[in-house]
């Protein structure tokens, strides 16, 4: 598998679902996910795009995905961690702010992941890294932030009541905050430079943050938990594992676990 075959699933999901784009989607839940989340309409779509485009790849691989769950595809391969529509509370009630996520993993760890793509369904803008060759906006090279300012923390609260507290010294220290509703793109833009330090106190899940993980890594950042541990022995799956944070530079890494403390 090569990054242009993610990059045409996108492109494909771009053109389905991108045409519709700044206007809300059905809001009715059809069932919960294999995750546990509610499906809508427009997630089980996307999901349907980039399952049927692997399918067409025909190669061996073992999808991971949010709705779907576990699949293989010619007795099983590389995996493929797809959130089809990561931001679809934002998607469905018109806020534009949504992206489908992919990250190809070699192995079960997070730490294996080679490949990462991340859409953004409003602009079409592309985001995605290779191990070892770096990351990339649109085909451009991008680095993460390069001094130690906090210009801009963004986060995800899950569970506001729980997550707020454990945040408020870190974003009390920064010149501004913002909470997007879509980790993989919150992750994307740290990776970009725009986003100093990205973190979710909540447990996320692999498909999550997998491609989030390597765009970082691939364009100088650091990536951990929330107490500063590794995640790369993560074992990849379905279930909500771990607390992020992600950060432009290690003295901003450094900087935010000394205020989570």
């Amino acid at each position: 598998m090569k990054i242009e075959d993610l990059r045409q699933i996108g492109q494909r999901l771009f053109a389905e679902i991108g045409k519709t784009r700044l206007k809300p989607f059905a809001s009715e839940s059809i069932g919960k996910g294999a995750a546990g989340d509610k499906t809508f309409p427009i997630d089980k779509k996307a999901e349907d795009i980039i399952i049927g485009s692997l399918e067409a790849l025909n190669e061996p691989l073992s999808i991971i995905s949010e709705e779907a769950g576990l699949k293989e595809i010619k007795g099983g391969g590389k995996k493929i961690l797809i959130d089809p529509i990561d931001g679809s509370k934002n998607a469905i009630t018109g806020i534009p702010f949504y992206c489908s996520s992919i990250a190809v993993a070699d192995k079960d760890n997070i730490g294996s992941v080679s490949l990462a793509y991340v859409i953004n369904l409003l602009t079409g803008d592309e985001f995605w890294a290779e191990k070892g060759k770096g990351a990339f906006f649109n085909g451009e090279r991008i680095h993460t932030q390069k001094d130690d300012v906090f210009y801009l923390i963004a986060y995800e609260s899950p569970s506001p009541k729980n997550d707020i507290p454990k945040m408020i010294r870190l974003l009390s220290e920064t010149r501004r905050t913002r909470c997007f509703g879509a980790t993989a793109l919150d992750l994307a833009y740290v990776a970009y430079g725009s986003v100093s330090v990205f973190l979710t106190p909540s447990p996320s899940r692999s498909f999550d943050f997998a491609g989030g993980y390597l765009l970082i890594k691939e364009a100088g950042g650091v990536f951990s938990d929330t107490d500063g541990k590794s995640i790369e022995n993560m074992e990849i799956g379905l279930k909500r594992s771990v607390p992020i944070l992600a950060a432009g530079n290690k003295q901003l890494h450094e900087k935010a676990l000394r205020l989570l403390r």
